[in-house]
């Protein structure tokens, strides 16, 4: 079958709740993925960040093919071998006391809003039903009717309603709007240390320093959502460390399991997730052990094969050639790690379509800027490969 095969296909068949590019692609290695009819490209998107490991790792695939013949699924009404382990492994490598295993991030977010709500009630001593939690303007934390009840795009929530009551929206980056919004019904500040969908939007130097401790003398919960941002992305383990602080709640997801299977998890401490009892909470597919088994291979294979490092080391190389571009209509080129996004005054989408002609993929994100975040295995020939073609689209318009 041809590309226009596969397309009428998903046209005539699929809910059109996505616009893809009219790229139909067959199978992946590395940081390359090939469509239906041979052709190459370099990925940049890194499927937002699930890959950073690269597609189809052989070490993550073989624990993959391995553990499926073993178990893929005994539900939490029994135990498996892997749970632990991974729990285990989560807490040597951040800190944490203790995890509780997801499938989506957006379940992972629903479950740290529920856990906030939580603590906030039986810790925190909050009266019945008026917990609140401060998110950012701008935010993108998944598409559950929970999460758009507290979005600000209009797309997101338009037709969704009615919305979950107790949420409350302060520009991003805003120390001050923090503090000033904060009241004793406040549980959590749920925010991501980059924004991705907005268009990877760095807030001021300091802010999370200043927001965790704006959290802590008012007792509230910091929560951070890193499930694009964490695990490599922008050259620290966790975005975080940059303000060398600790959130209370840490939501990661995506590359934690390289691809191959949802897994995410939220961590944090046993006085916040010490609340749950059995029977509070629980995801029939979450914590299963092909899931836990694939996770500990993925985080194995950041750490062994240095991926964090190299994040920071090429992130800024790529960083620093893209800013030599030269455009009546680029607006600005940032980023952190191998994370950056190239703001235009145009719309993005028709750079985007230019760029799978040159062999590149990525994806436009608020309709004016192209996010470049490929996997974390590139190598500086691939950057350089990738940077004269870009230079060619941007500065050709």
């Amino acid at each position: 079958m041809r590309t226009i095969d596969f397309i009428d296909l998903e046209s005539r068949y699929g809910a059109h709740n996505y616009h893809p590019l009219d790229v139909v692609i067959e199978r992946a290695e590395g940081v390359w993925v090939y469509d239906v009819e041979g052709k190459r490209y370099l990925d940049c998107l890194a499927s937002y960040s699930a890959v950073n490991q690269g597609h189809c790792h052989p070490a993550i695939l073989k624990t993959l093919v391995e553990q499926s013949r073993k178990v893929t699924l005994t539900s939490r009404a029994f135990r498996n071998d892997q749970l632990p382990l991974l729990y285990k492994d989560l807490h040597d490598l951040t800190g944490f006391d203790m995890a509780l295993p997801m499938n989506s991030g957006a379940e992972a977010v629903e479950t740290a809003v529920k856990t906030a709500r939580k603590w906030g009630y039986e810790v925190k001593g909050i009266p019945s039903d008026r917990a609140e939690i401060i998110a950012c303007a701008n935010n993108f934390h998944g598409r559950t009717i929970t999460v758009v009840s507290f979005s600000t795009e209009e797309q997101y929530r338009r037709g969704f309603g009615p919305f979950t009551p107790g949420f409350k929206i302060i520009p991003f980056g805003d120390a001050r709007a923090l503090r000033e919004a904060i009241t004793p019904d406040t549980c959590g500040f749920l925010v991501e240390p980059i924004q991705g969908e907005a268009g990877i939007i760095i807030p001021p130097d300091g802010f999370l320093r200043e927001a965790a401790e704006i959290c802590r003398k008012n007792r509230v919960l910091l929560m951070t959502d890193e499930i694009q941002s964490g695990l490599g992305r922008t050259g620290k383990l966790f975005t975080y460390m940059f303000d060398e602080v600790t959130p209370d709640v840490l939501i990661v997801g995506k590359a934690l399991s390289g691809g191959f299977y949802p897994v995410s998890v939220v961590l944090a401490s046993k006085e916040i997730l010490g609340v749950y009892k059995p029977g509070d909470h629980g995801s029939t597919f979450g914590g299963n052990p092909l899931g836990c088994a694939v996770a500990r291979t993925a985080l194995r294979v950041l750490i062994e094969e240095k991926l964090v490092e190299r994040s920071a080391e090429l992130g800024a190389y790529f960083l620093d050639r893209l800013k030599t571009l030269r455009s009546a209509d680029l607006r600005e080129v940032r980023g952190r790690g191998l994370w950056i996004g190239v703001e235009l005054h145009s719309a993005a989408r028709p750079y985007c379509e230019a760029l799978k002609e040159e062999g590149i993929l990525c994806k436009e994100t608020h309709d004016r800027v192209i996010r470049l975040a490929p996997p974390l295995v590139i190598t500086r020939d691939e950057i350089d490969w990738a940077f004269d073609r870009i230079k060619k689209v941007i500065q050709r318009h």
